[in-house]
Order: C-alpha cells, then structure tokens, then sequence
C-alpha cells in the first residue's frame, strides 16, 4: 500500500517541509527520533503520515516531551505497519487511562467468585474477545487538541477526519491552517 509521509519542522521562519521514508520506523520512539532529528533547537515537530486516503495520522513531538498522536481511523490504520505502531500506543495509553485500577478490580471479583465459588475465568475470556478488548475502534483516536495552538481545533481536526473524509485532502487543509499548505504541496 502507497504511503506518504512527511516531516515539518517548526523554525524560526515557520515551517520547514520534507517528505519522508518510514522504512526504518519500527516503533513509536523510531518515528520520535526521526522526528527530533529534523528540529531546530526544542521546536515543534510534526510528521504526517497518510495511507492511500485511508487514513491519515499526526503525530507531534516537542523536545524531548512524549509523542503526541491523532489518527483519523484507527481500525483503517490498525491494519497497516505503519498505522499499527501508533494505534498500538493509542489502545495502551487509553487502556492504561481507562483501566489503572484494574488488577484491583479483577483479584476483587476473583475474590467474590471464590467466595460464591463460581469459577468465571472461561467467561471473561469469552466476553473480552467478544467486545474487542484492545481493537482498534472505527473512527478518530488520539489527542484532537494536538494542534490547537496552530488555530486547528478539536472540532475542525475532527470534521476532517469524520466519515467520507478524503485523507489527502484533510492533510492538505492542515497545513493551510499552518501556513505552509504550498510548501507541503511541493514535495508530494
């Protein structure tokens, strides 16, 4: 599947544009390295990342501060290498919100099972594969505020990644808001 992926470097004149190979990114802090390597000083750092108007991701690094990552269809993405690398650290950075107290929970009802002596292990199994414990859902995934500072808010970010969105299309507009939507341009 054709890929396109470009990195844009925050400078003092604005944005600096330059399409990218992937082929050595294998995780999430590859792509952060190759990120950081395009920086001027601390700036920002955005890489595009889009898949055949598929889907397309964000992913901005300030510094040496965590990955930031907005990804327009996780399920499309999740069945791409690249895609997969970040709606992998998406799934486990939402399960870890979602479920920090989870070890708790499960050795309580542990606890209350044994207690009813009840043996439900063949059940939870059951139940975690029927809801899709750790797929990638259809639709928007990730930080919609990531480029809010630029004028791109949740709400646009979102509109751009909604049902029918054309990838290509929604990167292209992103870079307008930014301000270097020719530049982009120039090296598709």
């Amino acid at each position: 599947m054709a890929y396109f992926a470009a990195v844009l470097a925050r400078t003092g004149a604005g944005w600096d544009v330059s399409e990218t190979e992937l082929d050595d990114v294998e995780t999430l802090a590859d792509l952060a390295d190759l990120a950081r390597e395009a920086a001027e000083d601390e700036d920002t750092v955005l890489v595009f990342i889009e898949q055949e108007d598929a889907w397309f991701a964000v992913v901005r690094v300030d510094g040496e501060d965590d990955p930031r990552i907005f990804v327009s269809d996780a399920a499309a993405a999740a069945r791409s290498s690249y895609g997969a690398v970040l709606t992998d650290e998406l799934i486990e950075q939402d399960g870890e919100a979602d479920f920090d107290d989870l070890d708790n929970l499960v050795a309580e009802l542990d606890d209350e099972d044994a207690a009813s002596g009840t043996d439900e292990d063949d059940d939870e199994d059951d139940a975690d594969t029927a809801t899709g414990l750790g797929a990638a859902p259809v639709g928007p995934l990730g930080d919609s505020e990531i480029l809010a500072e630029y004028g791109l808010g949740a709400g646009d970010l979102m509109a751009l990644a909604g049902e029918g969105a054309d990838s290509g299309d929604a990167l292209a507009e992103i870079a307008e808001a930014l301000g270097c939507g020719e530049v982009l341009e120039a090296v598709r």
